[in-house]
């Protein structure tokens, strides 16, 4: 039995090794991505996951430490997608971003109308300056416990967006994200932007948001078709 034990862990391991592949040296960012679900024969939506500040390095095991790919990896189930995680040394650079989408539009079967875009922290701030620089390239976007760059506003206010934070966040304060909500809907008083503040939310706990399907059905529901 302990055998038997053994081997199905080393399965799971390796499954999990095989479905998550490091591209590196191919784009501005060295990423993980998972394709598990993915069939060439078929169009497949994009969801990239952008990490916050302790993930950052050139070590690309550390962007499995929390967000999408941690919670894939416990047994969340993510909506059929190719699941894309780079990682960056010092911030995030939208330019940076898009050659890695780029690379993954040019490389794999992408339905261009479904990519997605999230992150936490640093990666929120990096979530909304690449929406905000290439909003057409995206079709919703969720930014957790982060801010934006007030220029983009307009540009931010041409897609759906919820931008969430915890009330009582020490390390990122819920005005940046409210100070970001209330300039895009300066810009755009239709825009589709969510803020939703989670009360007694701390700059960690809401990374249990990326354990729950709430934030992966709104995002996947939108196409840019619509």
């Amino acid at each position: 039995m302990l055998k038997y034990s053994i081997a199905f862990i080393f399965m799971l391991i390796n499954k999990v090794y095989v479905q998550q592949q490091a591209i590196e040296g191919r784009a501005a960012y060295d990423f993980l991505i998972d394709i598990e679900n993915y069939d060439e024969k078929y169009t497949s939506p994009v969801l990239i996951f952008l990490h916050g500040r302790s993930l950052s390095g050139r070590d690309l095991n550390r962007v499995k430490r929390y967000g999408v790919l941690y919670a894939k990896n416990r047994g969340v189930e993510i909506p059929s997608s190719l699941i894309v995680a780079p990682q960056t040394t010092n911030g995030w650079d939208p330019d940076k971003v898009k050659d890695v989408l780029n690379y993954v539009v040019r490389h794999y079967n992408v339905d261009e109308k479904r990519i997605y875009v999230c992150g936490m922290s640093m990666g929120a701030y990096g979530t909304m300056d690449f929406v905000g620089k290439y909003p057409q390239s995206v079709a919703a976007a969720v930014a957790i416990c982060g801010g934006g760059t007030l220029k983009y506003a307009q540009n931010l206010s041409t897609v759906p967006l919820w931008i969430q934070h915890g009330s009582v966040d020490r390390a990122v304060p819920a005005s940046e994200s409210k100070k970001i909500y209330k300039a895009i809907k300066q810009a755009n008083p239709q825009a589709d932007v969510t803020l939703t503040i989670i009360p007694g939310g701390t700059h960690g706990s809401v990374e249990r948001l990326f354990h729950k399907d709430d934030i992966y059905e709104w995002m996947f529901s939108y196409s840019k078709e619509e």
